[in-house]
């Protein structure tokens, strides 16, 4: 089911989702980035560090297979690859599950670091879902990150918080205290844009975001109900039917690995009046 072949080896690259604000995206987005990157033919894991208040294993469709978790694994109840759950639609896409039993103190640095040093061995991307805000879980989630993927919503509040995050990335993670390392690339991602909400006033042009963030821009995902559908299902909305979110994530992973692909908004076509009618195409 690859789409294609990857061109070259990114060598473990990690790869934070983070964002200020909950409820904006961060693990949808997740999600859809790991099974972009595997469809590509890349190996790929996405791993839940929200402990306590997991979903990612719900919106990848495999809540019922997870047996050991991410904290087994730092605690030493299991091995790696006893946790590690292989997607059943595409083989080169993994989930690490986390727990939802326990709280974020259960998560250590060195712990942290151990695991994704073997992943780092077998994996071309290590997707991080970290939990909203900035936390012990967040904190852990982009630590050891190279790149990271900065998720807001177009309005004031997400924004600001975004912002914040941008300042931890620059002064909280293993790259900021390396004497000389590049410092962790940030770009961002809006989410739930929806043009008629911005000529209102009720949201914020993607100007002003990228004014207030000061980062480059990686994506614009449109309001869409295929986000709510997919998650829904189970599935990742890149893997479920056609849509303008799905096309914009896609547009977004072929930037993350480098493609130049022009910025465009999308927007679901509105169904004819006989398809509203009768439920179906004409």
């Amino acid at each position: 089911m690859s789409k294609d072949l990857k061109l070259e080896e990114p060598l473990g690259k990690v790869i934070v989702v983070t964002s200020g604000k909950g409820g904006v995206g961060k693990t949808t987005t997740s999600a859809a980035v790991g099974a972009e990157l595997a469809r590509r033919g890349h190996k790929t894991v996405v791993i839940d560090f929200d402990v306590g208040l997991r979903n990612l294993d719900m919106i990848m469709g495999c809540e019922r297979r997870v047996v050991f978790d991410f904290i087994n694994v730092i605690q030493g109840d299991a091995k790696l690859k006893q946790a590690l759950i292989r997607d059943r639609r595409l083989e080169t896409l993994s989930v690490l599950p986390t727990s939802q039993t326990r709280d974020k103190e259960a998560l250590s640095r060195e712990g942290v670091e151990k695991v994704l040093e073997e992943l780092r061995q077998e994996f071309d991307y290590i997707i991080c879902d970290s939990p909203a805000g900035i936390e012990r879980g967040a904190q852990m989630a982009m630590y050891f990150a190279d790149e990271a993927i900065v998720v807001t919503n177009p309005e004031v509040s997400s924004v600001r918080d975004s912002d914040r995050v941008l300042g931890l990335l620059n002064s909280l993670t293993k790259r900021a205290e390396q004497k000389g390392a590049e410092p962790v690339k940030a770009q961002v991602l809006i989410t739930r844009h929806n043009k008629a909400r911005i000529e209102s006033g009720e949201m914020m042009p993607v100007e002003d975001v990228l004014e207030i963030l000061a980062v480059p821009l990686l994506g614009i995902i449109p309001e869409s109900a295929a986000v709510l559908r997919a998650s829904n299902l189970g599935v990742p909305v890149v893997l479920d039917e056609p849509s303008a979110a799905a096309t914009a994530y896609e547009d977004a992973v072929g930037r993350l690995i480098g493609e130049q692909i022009e910025m465009r908004i999308a927007a679901d076509r509105r169904p004819g009046l006989l398809q509203r009618l009768f439920g179906r195409a004409v």
